[in-house]
């Protein structure tokens, strides 16, 4: 099962007015681990960052100038993420940018079924509790000292992590998955198992204790089941 997580940064909150993308960072993971394999990408806004976005995403005018349009990378990320689920904080936010984008450059827009909103778990799972990225890191003992600036392929990395505890650890269907280490299977084929030990531990038992649990049988009548199994 391939997943990807996934953040953008804007220049702002209107996805339909002015404010555009300027950075998209994913992190594909399968099943439910990372793979290494990433996505990310700088994108020139087409209009200057307003006052206070500096702050927010260490971007600047001078840095985001000369960055590809998202008309020149809309369709790279379009084959990177394919059909696969998008794990996304505020899911709402992100995927309405990115269709609003995606419209401008006349490409398949993004179902709103294909996201899963990694906000709503967290609310759901401790509701009256913060949900934000910061406070699920804390919660679960992530370490985001990093993040003293937003980033979008950090949050992409932090968020991969906060997911997996969500879901329940970070392997949550370990029993169910295929084995991944081929030296795990054996040459007929099949997976290992342990084999008995050649010689048996031995008991902890002290006589004194083995001794009471004697005299206890013999209290419980002929018909006990310590009796007729051994």
């Amino acid at each position: 099962m391939r997943e990807i997580v996934m953040d953008t940064e804007t220049t702002g909150f209107d996805a339909e007015g002015s404010d555009r993308i300027v950075e998209i960072g994913c992190v594909e993971l399968i099943n439910h681990m990372a793979t290494g394999e990433t996505f990310h990408v700088y994108i020139d806004p087409e209009r200057s960052m307003p006052q206070g976005a500096f702050e927010v995403h260490g971007l600047g005018d001078d840095f985001l100038r000369g960055k590809p349009k998202f008309a020149e990378v809309g369709q790279s990320f379009l084959d990177f993420i394919g059909d696969s689920k998008l794990v996304i904080h505020n899911a709402s936010f992100d995927i309405k940018f990115l269709n609003a984008e995606l419209k401008r450059m006349r490409a398949p827009l993004i179902p709103w079924e294909q996201a899963i909103d990694t906000l709503a778990m967290a609310r759901k799972k401790f509701p009256g509790s913060p949900a934000t990225l910061d406070a699920l890191c804390r919660r679960f003992g992530i370490d985001n000292s990093n993040r003293t600036l937003h980033g979008a392929l950090l949050d992409s990395e932090i968020l991969a992590e906060v997911y997996l505890e969500l879901i329940g650890g970070r392997q949550p269907d370990l029993v169910l998955a295929p084995v991944a280490d081929k030296s795990a299977i054996g040459d007929d084929g099949a997976a290992w198992r342990p084999r008995p030990r050649p010689t048996p531990l031995p008991a902890r038992l002290h006589e004194d204790e083995r001794a009471a649990h004697a005299a206890f049988v013999e209290t419980l009548g002929e018909s006990a089941l310590w009796k007729k199994l051994t």
